[in-house]
Protein backbone atom coordinates (compact mmCIF):
# COMPACT_ATOMS: atom_id res chain seq x y z
CA UNK A 1 0.00 0.00 0.00
CA UNK A 2 1.44 3.41 -0.98
CA UNK A 3 2.05 6.19 1.48
CA UNK A 4 -0.91 8.24 0.39
CA UNK A 5 -3.39 5.36 0.43
CA UNK A 6 -2.21 4.51 3.95
CA UNK A 7 -3.08 8.04 5.00
CA UNK A 8 -6.45 7.67 3.33
CA UNK A 9 -7.08 4.65 5.53
CA UNK A 10 -6.37 6.72 8.60
CA UNK A 11 -2.71 5.88 9.16
CA UNK A 12 -0.53 8.91 9.79
CA UNK A 13 2.70 6.91 9.79
CA UNK A 14 3.88 7.81 6.29
CA UNK A 15 2.89 11.44 6.82
CA UNK A 16 4.94 11.58 10.01
CA UNK A 17 7.91 10.09 8.12
CA UNK A 18 7.66 12.91 5.55
CA UNK A 19 7.44 15.49 8.32
CA UNK A 20 10.57 14.04 9.93
CA UNK A 21 12.36 14.21 6.57
CA UNK A 22 11.34 17.89 6.38
CA UNK A 23 12.99 18.47 9.76
CA UNK A 24 10.05 17.94 12.10
CA UNK A 25 10.33 14.58 13.90
CA UNK A 26 7.04 14.54 15.82
CA UNK A 27 4.87 11.72 17.10
CA UNK A 28 1.60 13.33 15.97
CA UNK A 29 0.12 16.28 14.14
CA UNK A 30 -1.04 17.62 17.49
CA UNK A 31 2.55 17.60 18.72
CA UNK A 32 3.60 19.54 15.63
CA UNK A 33 0.85 22.11 16.15
CA UNK A 34 1.62 22.62 19.83
CA UNK A 35 5.42 22.43 19.52
CA UNK A 36 5.93 26.19 19.53
CA UNK A 37 7.94 25.82 16.32
CA UNK A 38 7.34 28.00 13.28
CA UNK A 39 7.04 24.98 10.99
CA UNK A 40 6.86 26.79 7.66
CA UNK A 41 8.84 24.04 5.87
CA UNK A 42 6.21 21.49 6.95
CA UNK A 43 3.34 23.34 5.24
CA UNK A 44 3.98 21.88 1.73
CA UNK A 45 3.97 18.37 3.23
CA UNK A 46 0.68 19.01 5.05
CA UNK A 47 -0.89 20.45 1.89
CA UNK A 48 0.16 17.42 -0.20
CA UNK A 49 -1.58 15.11 2.23
CA UNK A 50 -4.69 17.21 2.86
CA UNK A 51 -6.77 16.08 -0.17
CA UNK A 52 -5.69 12.43 0.07
CA UNK A 53 -6.79 11.73 3.65
CA UNK A 54 -10.21 10.14 4.12
CA UNK A 55 -10.14 9.66 7.91
CA UNK A 56 -12.05 12.68 9.27
CA UNK A 57 -10.05 12.95 12.48
CA UNK A 58 -6.74 12.86 10.64
CA UNK A 59 -8.04 15.42 8.17
CA UNK A 60 -9.18 17.68 11.01
CA UNK A 61 -5.75 17.33 12.63
CA UNK A 62 -4.19 18.35 9.31
CA UNK A 63 -6.53 21.33 9.03
CA UNK A 64 -5.70 22.49 12.55
CA UNK A 65 -1.97 22.11 11.84
CA UNK A 66 -2.50 24.40 8.83
CA UNK A 67 -4.39 27.00 10.91
CA UNK A 68 -1.25 29.09 11.40
CA UNK A 69 -0.16 32.49 10.06
CA UNK A 70 2.90 31.05 8.30
CA UNK A 71 0.58 28.99 6.06
CA UNK A 72 -0.87 32.25 4.66
CA UNK A 73 -1.80 32.50 1.85
CA UNK A 74 -0.51 29.27 0.29
CA UNK A 75 -2.97 27.10 2.23
CA UNK A 76 -6.02 29.21 1.41
CA UNK A 77 -7.04 27.71 -1.95
CA UNK A 78 -6.51 24.06 -0.89
CA UNK A 79 -8.58 24.71 2.24
CA UNK A 80 -11.34 26.36 0.21
CA UNK A 81 -11.45 23.23 -1.97
CA UNK A 82 -11.77 21.10 1.18
CA UNK A 83 -14.47 23.39 2.58
CA UNK A 84 -16.51 22.91 -0.59
CA UNK A 85 -15.91 19.16 -0.71
CA UNK A 86 -16.55 18.05 2.86
CA UNK A 87 -19.93 16.76 4.03
CA UNK A 88 -20.84 18.34 7.38
CA UNK A 89 -24.63 18.71 7.80
CA UNK A 90 -24.44 20.57 11.12
CA UNK A 91 -21.65 22.92 10.04
CA UNK A 92 -20.06 22.51 13.47
CA UNK A 93 -17.50 19.77 12.77
CA UNK A 94 -14.82 19.41 10.13
CA UNK A 95 -16.18 22.16 7.89
CA UNK A 96 -16.22 24.60 10.84
CA UNK A 97 -12.57 23.70 11.54
CA UNK A 98 -11.72 24.43 7.90
CA UNK A 99 -13.55 27.75 8.12
CA UNK A 100 -11.52 28.57 11.21
CA UNK A 101 -8.33 27.76 9.31
CA UNK A 102 -9.44 30.02 6.47
CA UNK A 103 -9.89 32.89 8.92
CA UNK A 104 -6.16 32.56 9.68
CA UNK A 105 -4.59 31.81 6.30
CA UNK A 106 -6.74 33.73 3.80
CA UNK A 107 -5.96 37.08 2.28
CA UNK A 108 -7.58 39.20 -0.42
CA UNK A 109 -6.23 36.94 -3.18
CA UNK A 110 -9.18 34.63 -2.38
CA UNK A 111 -11.66 37.37 -1.45
CA UNK A 112 -14.27 36.34 -4.04
CA UNK A 113 -14.26 32.75 -2.79
CA UNK A 114 -14.63 33.90 0.81
CA UNK A 115 -17.62 36.06 -0.13
CA UNK A 116 -19.18 33.14 -2.00
CA UNK A 117 -18.80 30.98 1.12
CA UNK A 118 -20.13 33.48 3.66
CA UNK A 119 -23.16 34.36 1.53
CA UNK A 120 -24.19 30.72 0.99
CA UNK A 121 -26.50 29.77 3.86
CA UNK A 122 -26.17 26.09 2.94
CA UNK A 123 -22.87 26.16 4.81
CA UNK A 124 -24.60 27.22 8.04
CA UNK A 125 -22.47 27.87 11.11
CA UNK A 126 -19.33 26.69 9.33
CA UNK A 127 -19.16 30.20 7.86
CA UNK A 128 -18.74 31.93 11.22
CA UNK A 129 -14.97 32.18 11.37
CA UNK A 130 -14.72 32.92 7.65
CA UNK A 131 -16.95 35.94 8.31
CA UNK A 132 -14.73 36.98 11.20
CA UNK A 133 -11.65 36.61 9.01
CA UNK A 134 -13.08 39.16 6.57
CA UNK A 135 -12.31 41.72 9.25
CA UNK A 136 -8.71 41.67 7.94
CA UNK A 137 -9.69 42.45 4.34
CA UNK A 138 -8.54 45.63 2.64
CA UNK A 139 -11.15 45.38 -0.11
CA UNK A 140 -13.67 48.28 0.01
CA UNK A 141 -16.57 45.98 -0.87
CA UNK A 142 -16.05 43.95 2.31
CA UNK A 143 -18.09 46.43 4.36
CA UNK A 144 -21.35 46.07 2.37
CA UNK A 145 -20.84 42.29 2.34
CA UNK A 146 -20.60 42.22 6.14
CA UNK A 147 -23.54 44.62 6.57
CA UNK A 148 -25.57 42.26 4.39
CA UNK A 149 -24.77 39.41 6.78
CA UNK A 150 -26.21 41.22 9.81
CA UNK A 151 -29.61 39.78 8.93
CA UNK A 152 -28.28 36.21 8.94
CA UNK A 153 -28.58 34.98 12.52
CA UNK A 154 -26.04 32.18 12.13
CA UNK A 155 -23.22 34.62 11.33
CA UNK A 156 -24.51 38.08 12.30
CA UNK A 157 -22.55 38.29 15.55
CA UNK A 158 -19.33 37.45 13.73
CA UNK A 159 -20.15 40.09 11.11
CA UNK A 160 -20.54 42.64 13.92
CA UNK A 161 -17.09 41.72 15.27
CA UNK A 162 -15.54 41.92 11.78
CA UNK A 163 -17.06 45.38 11.21
CA UNK A 164 -15.64 46.49 14.54
CA UNK A 165 -12.17 45.29 13.51
CA UNK A 166 -12.50 47.25 10.28
CA UNK A 167 -13.71 50.38 12.10
CA UNK A 168 -16.18 50.76 9.26
CA UNK A 169 -17.92 54.13 9.66
CA UNK A 170 -20.41 53.22 6.91
CA UNK A 171 -21.66 50.43 9.17
CA UNK A 172 -22.66 52.70 12.05
CA UNK A 173 -26.46 52.72 11.39
CA UNK A 174 -26.51 48.93 10.96
CA UNK A 175 -24.42 48.40 14.09
CA UNK A 176 -26.71 50.71 16.07
CA UNK A 177 -29.60 48.42 15.17
CA UNK A 178 -27.63 45.41 16.42
CA UNK A 179 -27.44 46.97 19.90
CA UNK A 180 -31.01 45.74 20.38
CA UNK A 181 -30.32 42.19 19.17
CA UNK A 182 -31.99 39.58 21.43
CA UNK A 183 -28.62 37.86 22.05
CA UNK A 184 -26.62 39.52 24.82
CA UNK A 185 -23.21 38.66 23.36
CA UNK A 186 -24.16 40.24 20.02
CA UNK A 187 -25.38 43.38 21.82
CA UNK A 188 -22.03 43.56 23.63
CA UNK A 189 -20.08 43.14 20.38
CA UNK A 190 -22.20 45.83 18.70
CA UNK A 191 -21.45 48.23 21.58
CA UNK A 192 -17.73 47.44 21.33
CA UNK A 193 -17.77 47.99 17.57
CA UNK A 194 -19.53 51.34 17.95
CA UNK A 195 -17.02 52.37 20.62
CA UNK A 196 -14.21 51.68 18.15
CA UNK A 197 -15.94 53.87 15.56
CA UNK A 198 -16.21 56.68 18.10
CA UNK A 199 -12.67 56.20 19.35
Amino acid sequence: MGARSQAGAGSTGALLVELAEAGFPVASLTELRTSGLRYRAAVPVLLRWLPTVSDRQVKEDLVRALSVPWARPVAARPLIAEFDRVVDPTGTGLRWAIGNALSVVSDDSVFDDLVRIVEDRVFGKARQMVVLGLGRSKRPEVVPVLIGLLGDEEVSGHAVKALGKLRAQDARPALERMVSDPRSWVRREAQKALAKLSG
